[in-house]
């Protein structure tokens, strides 16, 4: 009987036995291996931070933030940052660090989530990097000197939710910002004559508020007409947002079909028509359980399909569970 002998690149993971009945193969030594990195991208309010949570709790990872206005201090509401409760203990980074009136280009990110995975990879945990700002994205994958590509695999997940259905969550969504407090959070950030071309103020549920702020701290004009301009600028949050969303999903696009990028669709849109807990078990079914089938895939160097439309194969019971339960992000 043949004997091969097998060096496992990666020790925690066991590969399935290659029969050899009948063959007379040689020692295999294989390459060291690149280490692994998982990105979850996706318009906003589609459930990447839920996603990377979900992966996560199935493996020893830590989340990198790549939203580029949820990297500073402050604004929590208006830039709809995870909270500690939904992290569930999952350590983030590039997560509110960043001074609200600085700049953080596309430059600092790389460079600082380049430091973040190589802290991350070197205590034996998984990267998960998780973020609406593709530009950033990029950035860091298809940097110049190409240093990404030659240290790290990538596997690219994007939640995809339909456009119509979106719209009408992220609308819903900004109406339970407000209830929240959205209003009083940017009101005591605010600023007469404030730059919004630069920090966190450039972020949308900022600027919008700007000329209702303006009217209520001069008191000019009568509770009607201030009302009337908050409704607008609610409004116009709403608006900006599903612009936003466009923008974001026209650069992912770009990034499959033009660039080449091996990106992942998973298909959320029945998880968002519906809702309570239809809709976390529509989660756990058809996002959860299929990104889990292709980050294992991944880890495992075998070939998986780029899209998942439908719930995976397999036990129900083995699948993860959403564990940010009715929170979009």
């Amino acid at each position: 009987m043949t004997i091969i002998t097998m060096m496992i690149c990666q020790p925690q993971l066991s590969l399935p036995q290659i029969p050899t009945r009948g063959l007379d193969l040689p020692v295999i030594q294989c390459r060291p291996q690149k280490e692994k990195v998982v990105v979850i991208m996706g318009v906003t309010g589609t459930g990447k931070s839920r996603l990377s949570i979900d992966l996560a709790g199935c493996y020893p990872a830590e989340v990198i933030n790549s939203d580029k206005m949820q990297v500073y201090e402050g604004l929590d509401i208006a830039t709809n940052k995870i909270t500690e409760d939904e992290c569930t203990g999952v350590p983030h980074h590039l997560l509110g660090i960043v001074d609200p009136e600085k700049d953080f280009t596309a430059e600092n990110f790389v460079a600082t989530a380049s430091l973040a995975m190589k802290s991350i990879v070197g205590r034996g945990k998984l990267p998960i990097i998780a973020g609406g700002s593709n530009s950033f994205i990029e950035a860091l994958i298809d940097d110049r000197n190409y240093e990404f590509r030659s240290r790290y695999d990538v596997c690219l997940l994007w939640t995809d939710v339909a456009m119509p259905v979106l719209h009408r969550f992220v609308s819903d969504r900004v109406d339970r910002m407000v209830s929240a407090g959205l209003v009083e959070e940017v009101r005591k950030f605010y600023k007469p004559n404030s730059d919004y071309t630069k920090g966190i103020r450039r972020a949308i549920g900022v600027p919008e508020f700007d000329s209702y702020f303006r009217a209520e701290f001069s008191s000019s004009g009568d509770k009607k007409y201030r009302d009337k301009l908050l409704e607008q600028a609610i409004n116009e949050i709403k608006i900006n947002n599903c612009k936003l969303a466009c923008r974001q999903l026209k650069k992912i696009q770009r990034l499959r079909n033009e660039k080449g990028w091996d990106i992942h669709r998973i298909d959320a849109t029945a998880c968002f028509q519906n809702s309570g807990e239809k809709s976390d078990e529509l989660w756990s079914e058809m996002v959860a359980g299929p990104g889990l089938v292709i980050v294992n895939q991944f880890m495992l160097n075998f070939g998986h399909d780029r899209s998942f439309v439908t719930a995976a194969d397999g036990d129900r019971s083995k699948r993860p569970t959403a564990m940010v339960t009715g929170a979009y992000r």
